[in-house]
């Protein structure tokens, strides 16, 4: 075999073959082994990496084209006690793999150790010497598409996100051809971007589109992993996800039809474990290919796990942080994403004695040149430790103090019947400068919901979570949801109780999107999509496809024909973000002051009581006040008032002074229907009412 380029890792397509290359420290030898079927059968020929260069393994070969299936066998020690478990019996992924084919059989075969089952149970001192070819995925040689990518680069203050998963978006959108639906295809489709155009939506953040496999415990008990937060090649495109046998081009494709219309494409992207999990799981890659150099331990074979999933893959090694940039650049760069979501992120974060914000990782990422112009969003927390408010510009984080603060004012207060004030809400809505007061209100990300805990709707119908379709006993998901159920637990059909319910949704909607901030919506919370009181709905029945019925009815899927009720939420959501781009988006980049302007004189920001006067320090103390009036200085003539009725009771708000606008008229109330909806027009000084669990927004004159 003739010497490959040392400087690339994978697989490096030339006009005569390809080079292969693998960082490898630890290990004695290295073959890497093509495979190509003949006569149905699937024949192996193994060529040594005979070429080093320090930790590196590479070669060349002759004739190799795009296509070709691939693996690694490596060689070393197999001594548990130590942390080594290499065994050339099983065939690895290459770590920065493109493209699989295949998928992962849960036989006892898949494991470094003896195995007697699919799970892994047996002994995982003794190595296994049965091969694993054929019951893992292949990597594949690809030829990437050499593009140029436009990046919008949209201004955060400009931004509202979409969480979505790709196939539960466009599962049961019969605009799209069948076989498409649910696909990669299926997201660059007009109706898809029209839908998104419609809510207002700038940004789509997709669930992990990484190759993942089902979690082997998880399918021991008849689920598959819905989510995908269990990767097995950081750089790869989820194949199941493609309506074609081109995942990489179908996926360039949609992102760049997204990009047309003016969405950017964010991923939420999971660097912190992989599938392999404790030392009891599978062999796939990192732990075949240096099991201590990949994974955090404190000693011998004993893992350090802050991520709940058995691992935690070590970013404080200068071969990992390479990997995570490379695939990265890989994503942003030949796929054309706008940014990320780093889940767990600090699991990334962390050094020998806690969480590092600045960490080896981190700091790369930002000091790469074409990364740190992407929107980096971080979950600044693992079960270890939280670190909200602690990561540098020009980091992003989800704010689940936010999502908290709204939960409590909106549905908390009235379940247990008193109130906290309204001073830590107010902190929510201008910007959270309590947390991010030196780098700026776009620093949060703020939602109200998110992929893991209720939806909007099962806020709103339980107390308690219903967790026993993942089959573990009602155990998994939180306990602390903040929710309100009404009265009733579950499904209703008392008019009084489903208002409400509408009603408290469109009012949590208006507060989140109407914030400072970047909101991030979840999706089908605009059409009032309910997963039956789940809070941890990651998984589905083996035997059911998410674009089936039956997953359409546990709430895994978006609802594309939505009825009267969730047509009124989903224009709701359109009209609010119309609303926050038209008055809101140019003047929330920084914080409010709430002092008076010489030059203007009026104030950017003004919280009022409901006598119309501005608040003083002891109303933000009163525990039983749950209602508030929020005045933003919006134009150079326009101005909003929000007035927010957490209470169950209704209120009456006197308007502010002539001095702070001339005419004042409704633009919104959640406590109507749309189309019953008819504005309002008030001078200063006069009184409206706003319904108990209600939010009434008022454009403002000032002429």
């Amino acid at each position: 075999m003739k010497p490959a380029d040392p400087r690339y890792l994978g697989a490096t397509l030339t006009e005569e073959g390809a080079n292969f290359a693998i960082w490898a420290a630890a290990a004695d030898a290295v073959e890497i082994c093509l495979f190509n079927e003949v006569n149905g059968k699937m024949l192996e020929t193994r060529f040594a990496l005979s070429h080093r260069d320090g930790p590196i393994f590479h070669g060349y070969l002759a004739g190799v084209r795009a296509g070709q299936r691939y693996g690694f066998r490596v060689y070393g020690p197999w001594r548990p006690e130590d942390g080594w478990r290499f065994n050339p019996n099983k065939l690895l992924i290459d770590p920065y793999a493109h493209l699989l084919d295949g998928e992962v059989q849960y036989v006892p075969e898949i494991y470094g150790h003896t195995a007697i089952d699919g799970e892994g149970n047996g002994d995982i001192n003794v190595m296994d010497t049965r091969d694993s070819a054929g019951f893992i995925p292949y990597s594949v040689v690809v030829d990437l598409d050499k593009r140029h990518v436009s990046h919008m680069n949209k201004p955060w203050t400009k931004t509202v996100i979409y969480e979505a998963h790709v196939r539960g978006l466009t599962a049961f959108n019969e605009a799209i051809p069948e076989n498409e639906r649910g696909s990669y295809k299926a997201l660059g489709h007009p109706s898809t971007i029209a839908y998104l155009q419609k809510l207002g939506i700038t940004a789509i953040e997709l669930l992990p589109i990484h190759h993942f496999m089902t979690e082997p415990s998880i399918e021991a008990r008849g689920r598959q992993n819905l989510w995908g937060y269990n990767a097995i090649a950081f750089s790869a495109p989820h194949r199941a996800y493609a309506a074609t046998n081109d995942p990489i081009k179908e996926l360039q494709t949609a992102v760049a039809a997204l990009h047309d219309a003016g969405i950017e494409v964010l991923l939420d992207v999971v660097y912190n474990h992989t599938a392999e999990g404790g030392p009891s799981g599978p062999t796939l890659h990192f732990r075949g290919i240096d099991n201590k150099g990949f994974y955090r331990r404190s000693h011998g074979d004993n893992y350090i796990d802050v991520t709940g999933c058995g691992n935690t893959v070590d970013s404080r090694r200068t071969w990992v942080v390479r990997m995570i940039i490379d695939s990265l650049l890989f994503w942003s760069e030949v796929i054309g994403v706008d940014g990320f979501r780093f889940d767990l992120a600090t699991a990334l974060a962390r050094n020998e004695y806690g969480i590092e914000t600045h960490s080896a990782l981190m700091t790369a990422i930002v000091a790469e040149p074409l990364l740190r112009s992407r929107k980096l969003i971080v979950e600044p927390w693992d079960i270890a430790g939280y670190a909200l408010g602690d990561f540098a510009h020009p980091w992003r984080e989800w704010n689940d103090h936010y999502r908290d603060t709204q939960r409590q004012f909106w549905l908390a207060n009235p379940a247990s019947g008193h109130s906290e004030g309204v001073g830590d809400f107010a902190s929510r809505l201008s910007g959270s400068h309590d947390i991010f007061y030196y780098r700026g209100p776009t620093s949060s990300i703020n939602f109200i919901t998110a992929h893991d805990g209720f939806t909007l709707a099962d806020l709103v119908r339980y107390n308690v979570k219903h967790n026993e379709v993942n089959l573990e006993d009602n155990r998994d998901g939180n306990e602390n949801n903040r929710s309100w159920n009404v009265g009733i637990e579950g499904e209703s059909d008392d008019p009084t109780i489903a208002t409400t319910r509408h009603k408290l949704q469109k009012s949590m909607l208006a507060s989140l999107i109407l914030s400072t901030g970047v909101p991030m919506i979840t999706m089908g919370d605009e059409v009032g999509r309910s997963q039956n009181g789940s809070n941890n709905a990651y998984s589905l029945p083996l035997d059911c496809d998410v674009t089936s019925e039956k997953a359409f009815l546990g709430g895994w899927a978006l609802n594309w024909k939505p009825s009267s009720e969730q047509v009124d939420l989903l224009e709701s959501v359109a009209i609010l973000n119309s609303l926050r781009s038209t008055y809101l988006s140019d003047v929330i980049k920084e914080f409010f002051t709430g002092e008076l302007d010489l030059g203007t004189s009026r104030k950017d920001l003004a919280w009022f009581r409901r006598n119309g006067e501005e608040m003083e320090s002891d109303s933000w103390q009163q525990v039983n006040r749950n209602y508030l009036a929020m005045y933003v200085d919006a134009t150079a003539n326009r101005a909003l008032l929000m007035l927010f009725n957490g209470s169950t009771q209704e209120q009456e708000f006197t308007l502010p002074a002539q001095k702070w606008g001339s005419a004042f008229r409704t633009v919104f109330d959640s406590a109507f229907d749309l189309q019953n909806f008819e504005p309002t027009i008030a001078k200063p000084g006069e009184t409206t009412k706003v319904a108990a669990h209600a939010a009434q927004v008022w454009l403002v004159n000032r002429n």
